[in-house]
């Protein structure tokens, strides 16, 4: 397993939704890069990073804040929001990502999903697949598809998908902690291991997934490390099954601040 520090973009800003709720937003700094630049000190490899503009409207609206971001590290970067069209795609790839998340195109575009893979290739995409009560939603969570979660993410392993990350809606942003049978159950739907997304809260969450660490690709984090009740050096530890130093991180060391960094 792997952390994934998450920034999430609405309006330019570093923010969080509460639930998926576009009306309970918490803005944590007004420049995305610095975040990145903060998740690479503390040991982070791998950053998420959601246009939420982008995933509600369905066109990217913050792709200059994207390539900034991407360009503030040498970090390996996932971005999603608002990918609809192979031209999307490219043009984030282009700007500097490791691999583009699809999510509301592969519900209402299984064309597009088909082609996107063809093009690409597996390595190069992720499906977002985000659920309440296990159905799929769709345009930034605003609405139902439908489609059970299960079900597209076994179509996705059809297609050649090999990334997926599960978002459980209700947990998401609440710190809640996670539900590990969800995420069992969504691997052996798409027969490879997920990225869990939603309820992180601290390292006994990460730490509660050491049972099912086969179905278990990545960890995004995203509230719990804004709000440091999870340091990012932690989560790290805790995802690499070190859990001896993940406690004592736990106990002992200060997470570095935006105000550190600034002051460099």
């Amino acid at each position: 397993m792997y952390l994934l520090p998450a920034i999430d973009i609405l309006d330019g800003r570093a923010v969080r939704l509460a639930k998926g709720d576009y009306n309970a937003v918490t803005v944590y700094h007004d420049k995305p890069e610095l975040m990145a630049q903060l998740f690479e000190e503390d040991g982070a490899e791998w950053i998420h990073v959601v246009d939420l503009n982008g995933a509600k409207s369905g066109a990217p609206e913050n792709l200059e804040v994207v390539r900034r971001t991407l360009a503030a590290t040498k970090l390996k970067v996932e971005v999603g929001g608002g990918v609809r069209s192979l031209e999307v795609a490219e043009r984030i790839l282009d700007a500097g990502a490791t691999r583009v998340i699809l999510g509301t195109a592969l519900v209402r575009d299984p064309e597009f999903a088909q082609a996107a893979i063809e093009k690409f290739g597996p390595d190069a995409l992720v499906a977002g697949i985000d659920a309440k009560a296990g159905e799929a939603a769709v345009a930034g969570w605003t609405e139902g598809s439908g489609v059970r979660a299960a079900d597209l993410a076994a179509r996705m392993a059809d297609l050649g998908y090999e990334h997926l990350v599960f978002t459980d809606i209700a947990r998401d942003g609440m710190q809640t902690g996670v539900d590990p049978a969800a995420y069992a159950d969504m691997a052996r739907a798409f027969r490879n291991p997920v990225i869990v997304s939603g309820g992180i809260a601290t390292a006994a969450d990460i730490r509660a997934l050491a049972p099912i660490a086969d179905a278990v690709e990545g960890v995004i984090a995203g509230r719990a490390i804004y709000e440091n009740t999870l340091s990012v050096a932690d989560g790290v530890a805790a995802c690499k099954g070190d859990f001896q130093l993940s406690d004592q991180l736990e106990a002992e060391q200060r997470p570095l601040t935006l105000e550190d960094l600034e002051s460099n």
